[in-house]
């Protein structure tokens, strides 16, 4: 279990910075989406982010939906880290 909540805590640590990359790389109008690694970057980050862009609706030509997208992964993030320390100060038997 410790394993698990462990793996799944890296993962959102290192999702959390493909999501910091692709929110910069928005702020360079030229770059080209279809090219890769760029292509690959927006496949990956694109679904998790369409759900809070439905959410929240871009205002004035700024979307703010990165936003809360990484407010609820911080907070799951938070919450797998602290099962990690409580499964870590479990007694052991056996």
């Amino acid at each position: 279990m410790y394993l698990l909540i462990s793996t799944l805590a890296t993962f959102i640590n290192i999702y959390s910075t493909l999501l910091i990359i692709r929110v910069l790389l928005t702020w360079f109008p030229n770059i080209n989406w279809y090219n890769q690694p760029f292509a690959a970057l927006s496949q990956i980050t694109d679904p998790y982010l369409n759900i809070f862009r439905n959410i929240i609706p871009p205002l004035g030509g700024m979307d703010f939906s990165p936003i809360l997208a990484f407010l609820v992964l911080n907070i799951i993030g938070s919450l797998l880290v602290q099962g990690v320390n409580s499964l870590a100060n479990l007694p052991s038997f056996g």
